[in-house]
């Protein structure tokens, strides 16, 4: 008991002779900043003037590593220490194997019993998965396809990039994080294939300076036959563009002439009835006129100076061919030629004697001539003896 209490004592009075004696150094240049990936060696250095007693490494507060003049104090196996002399003076390195990402912080130097210390940031990245679905992939010739890239475990996110070694007639990728997932990333790389060949997806890290790489053999088949819907035959964006405007156009245009056609077919219907009611003004008027010309038409008068070259035979009263005038139905006069000898006339008909003898004035009326004041009065006129003339009063 008494031992233990000895060397206790002993070792406080080492550490405080110690103290007292390294109180009068200090640090000429501290650790730097540095960035690693998870799972390779961290190395930080820290300069001190001659004549240090005891120097101190800490992570995040807690000291990893201890160095006398003598031999390191090593407290964890992942915490090691190297050293060597610049220009006179003592360099001490600490060396984190298999850095963990936990082990992201603060790292400090100092000396014991002082306040004077320098200090800089370990910053550990995490290089993860990096995945396409299907090492070997099939797709149709001149057929666009997609082809998808997972990264998956990084800190911080990756760049992802695409190295096509296919011949293709176009290509273009785009990444994005996954949702609800700050620690993955996907890239979709759209191309047109025309030949077999390999892809590669390429995630980079740039602080650190590295990447990694996963690749995809593509195979290029055929299209089926008949197939019509291939790339070659389609047309481009601004064909297609033109296209929807010009059948824009068109469609405008086709509703402004249906438009102009209806106008002018029921301006010719509105003409074609104005027309139509002309027409009918004009058959009406027509027929007033002829219904007001035909009473004078039908009321004829005798031609008293009417006169014959054609002899008359004695004893009669009539020629051989007398003149038969007919009134029809509807007061419609009719002149026909009839024999006196063959038939006597019918009541309704109105015999014109024709004068046959010179001597006869053609203003004597014949006294067998039947004279009726309803009946209308007709004179004829004969150009020969035997000429028959019809005449039809309208």
């Amino acid at each position: 008991m008494e031992g233990g209490w000895r060397g206790a004592r002993a070792a406080l009075v080492i550490l405080a002779a110690l103290a007292a004696s390294g109180s009068s150094y200090q640090i000429i240049d501290g650790p730097k900043n540095l960035t690693v990936l998870a799972g390779s060696e961290a190395r930080f250095n820290c300069t001190v003037s001659q004549g240090w007693r005891l120097i101190m490494w800490a992570l995040n507060g807690t000291v990893v590593l201890s160095l006398t003049p003598s031999e390191p104090i090593i407290t964890n196996e992942r915490f090691t220490s190297a050293s060597y002399q610049v220009d006179g003076n003592f360099v001490s390195e600490m060396v984190i194997h298999d850095v963990q990402l936990n082990d992201s912080g603060r790292i400090r130097c100092s000396l014991q019993n002082s306040d004077l210390d320098a200090t800089a940031f370990l910053q550990v990245q995490v290089m993860g998965d990096l995945h396409i679905p299907g090492d070997s992939l099939r797709v149709v010739e001149d057929e666009p396809c997609n082809v998808t890239c997972r990264a998956s475990g990084w800190t911080p996110l990756p760049d992802i990039s695409w190295e096509v070694g296919v011949p293709v007639s176009h290509s273009s990728y785009f990444s994005t994080p996954e949702p609800g997932d700050l620690q993955s990333a996907v890239s979709i790389l759209t191309l047109t294939p025309q030949g077999n060949g390999t892809l590669t997806c390429v995630a980079t890290m740039r602080s650190v300076r590295a990447d990694k790489t996963v690749s995809a053999n593509l195979t290029v088949v055929p299209p089926p036959l008949g197939s019509i819907d291939k790339p070659g035959t389609s047309l481009p964006t601004w064909a297609i563009v033109l296209l929807a405007v010009s059948l824009s156009l068109l469609l405008i245009l086709i509703i402004v002439l249906i438009i102009i056609f209806c106008c002018c077919c029921v301006s010719g219907k509105e003409k074609k009835e104005s027309s139509y009611q002309s027409e009918i003004r004009k058959s009406v008027q027509a027929k007033t006129n002829k219904e007001t010309s035909e009473p004078n038409l039908k009321s004829g008068s005798e031609n008293r100076g009417y006169s014959s070259d054609e002899p008359r035979t004695a004893g009669s009263h009539f020629p051989p061919e007398s003149w038969l005038v007919g009134i029809s139905e509807g007061n419609i006069p009719a002149v026909g030629l009839v024999g006196a000898a063959s038939r006597p006339p019918r009541s309704g008909e109105v015999q014109v004697p024709e004068p046959w003898s010179s001597g006869h004035h053609p203003q004597d009326p014949d006294p067998h001539w039947p004279r009726s004041e309803s009946r209308p009065q007709l004179s004829v006129h004969a150009a020969g003896p035997w000429k028959v003339r019809n005449v039809t009063l309208v």
